[in-house]
């Protein structure tokens, strides 16, 4: 099977494949405040992702990896999706067209798109300097991901099996690059030894990229004779990969992974993620609404924000985590087990 089949075989199984466990923010509950003191207008959903300015707390994240014609259908559209949001925007690995110069327009469509827009480049964690360097300079790119994902590559029938020295290898393209560094998981999640590993080779910021969302086990089990189904359970939840993160490392972080609503979001800020990555639900509304419709339902979803932020109180997304919320459930158990407290969330100040 050619690469470029490989990754429109990831598209396709990604719109059909959901994962029904959860992100982990079903076990988490605002406290309601009946004075909030604020009226609507007086809010602000402007982030800052490090550096990065963002006109909402939302990204769209990495999806396409270099599937000829359709790739590009697909990452035009999101980079003008992005644009017209102000937020930015991530293509999927690269690789396939560092490798051959034929796919090359399928990611550089981004740009041409978005000529001003905020765009993401995305290699995997294997690649040498100058393969990350090719890869930002396709479109060029604001911040770079790398992405890591042994345990979509350990049942991808075709996928690797050597993981040494990975570490050395971001280290080596941080050193090199002039833009801010992304680490992201693909589906399975940051764990706090994990992110603290991260920041340590150089990551400026941390992409959880949870267990909740695009279950790329599932995915590529379907591609599988014999399905190694352990893996498809594998992995942290995104809410508890994020407070995992946060509580660990001091570099911004987005929390991704079955990001689905504006509920989601919310509690995301307030567990103190700088913004949210969407990919699976935006991909699938480009292919089933278009673009037109998608944007539509975006802007819808960033007032449902600008009203929960007024429920809550809160002006500016920063604020946020100062909000009080219960963690119960599954995720709470984790978190206490993992040593951190929930009661901490739960006694914030809710005060302007």
């Amino acid at each position: 099977m050619t690469r470029e089949q490989r990754k429109l075989d990831h598209i396709r199984h990604a719109l059909t494949t959901a994962d029904t466990s959860g992100n982990g923010f079903r076990d988490m509950q605002f406290i309601h405040q009946c004075f909030p003191e604020i009226n609507v207008e007086q809010t602000n959903v402007e982030t800052m992702i490090g550096p990065i300015k963002s006109a909402a707390p939302i990204m769209i994240n990495a999806m396409t990896g270099g599937g000829g014609q359709r790739t590009k259908e697909i990452n035009g559209a999101i980079a003008e999706l992005a644009a017209n949001l102000g937020v930015p925007a991530a293509c999927g690995s690269q690789m396939a067209a560092v490798k051959d110069s034929s796919q090359q327009d399928t990611f550089s469509v981004m740009r041409e798109r978005s000529p001003y827009g905020i765009l993401f480049a995305n290699i995997g964690a294997e690649a040498a300097v100058d393969e990350a360097a090719a890869a930002v300079n396709m479109i060029q790119a604001n911040a770079l991901q790398i992405h890591i994902n042994p345990i979509q590559e350990l049942v991808m029938p075709e996928g690797d099996r050597h993981f040494n020295g990975l570490l050395e290898k971001i280290a080596a393209v941080k050193k090199e690059l002039e833009i801010p560094l992304i680490v992201k998981e693909v589906g399975f999640g940051m764990s706090m030894e994990s992110a603290k590993l991260a920041v340590e080779a150089g990551a400026d910021i941390i992409d959880t990229g949870g267990h909740g969302g695009t279950n790329f086990s599932a995915v590529e089990n379907s591609r599988r004779q014999n399905e190694l189904s352990m893996f498809d359970s594998w992995g942290i939840p995104t809410a508890v990969s994020l407070i995992e993160t946060k509580q660990s490392v001091d570099v911004p972080v987005i929390a991704s992974g079955g990001i689905r609503t504006a509920d989601d979001i919310l509690k995301s800020l307030s567990c103190g993620a700088a913004a949210c990555g969407m990919a699976g639900a935006v991909l699938k509304n480009l292919q089933e609404k278009g673009l037109e419709k998608t944007a539509q339902e975006m802007n819808d979803m960033i007032e449902y924000i600008r009203l929960g932020m007024t429920a809550l109180g809160k002006k500016r997304v920063k604020d946020l985590t100062g909000s009080p919320v219960i963690i119960s459930g599954s995720t709470g158990l984790w978190l206490k087990e993992r040593g951190i407290s929930t009661s901490v969330f739960a006694r914030r100040t809710s005060a302007l």
